[in-house]
């Protein structure tokens, strides 16, 4: 019998200061049975630093054409490609032709290893590059609870998180602009 997904429920209060964007967001997000709770926490931050219209969480994992977060537009385009963790260059450079932006978001211990790695071809690629703070991650999983409250608050290249269980300050470098 196939493993069912975790499901989480989040309210945030989202404040993005440097966009000028304020929003309350309510998100349901699935938790694959192969996802560690750092990759969904790290998707959730990506959605709340990315936050517009249309923009939504996919079947990630689960379907492997489909990125962790896209954005469409009404003519069903692909305006915004998002991926969390350290994609191959081919998946990268697929996205890059089929939608209008793409960024990747790397969280873990091995991103600088995949970066190094990497980086000369994603050079080639109209892709931008984040890698997020893999300590600071750490911590924003041990205040995720099934149903919670967040409020987040972006400013230059930091998100502030205050849950009920604690607070914690993720950063992020950007590694390559597109």
């Amino acid at each position: 019998m196939a493993l069912k997904p975790t499901i989480y429920k989040l309210r945030i209060t989202l404040a993005d200061i440097d966009r000028n964007h304020y929003d309350d967001l309510n998100l349901t997000v699935a938790q694959h049975p192969s996802e560690t709770l750092e990759r969904m926490m790290a998707r959730v931050l990506a959605f709340c630093i990315n936050a517009q219209e249309f923009l939504e969480f996919t079947k990630g994992i689960s379907v492997a054409e489909e990125p962790d977060i896209w954005a469409r537009t009404l003519d069903d385009r692909l305006s915004l490609w998002i991926d969390v963790g350290e994609p191959a260059f081919d998946r990268i450079k697929k996205a890059t032709r089929i939608s209008e932006a793409v960024k990747i978001y790397s969280f873990n211990a091995k991103s600088d290893a995949w970066w190094d790695m990497g980086q000369s071809k994603f050079k080639e690629l109209s892709a931008s590059f984040f890698r997020f703070e893999w300590q600071q991650i750490q911590t924003l999983a041990t205040l995720a609870k099934r149903t919670m409250d967040m409020s987040v608050t972006i400013t230059g290249d930091s998100a502030y998180v205050s849950t009920k269980a604690g607070e914690c300050e993720v950063s992020w470098v950007l590694l390559q602009p597109s």
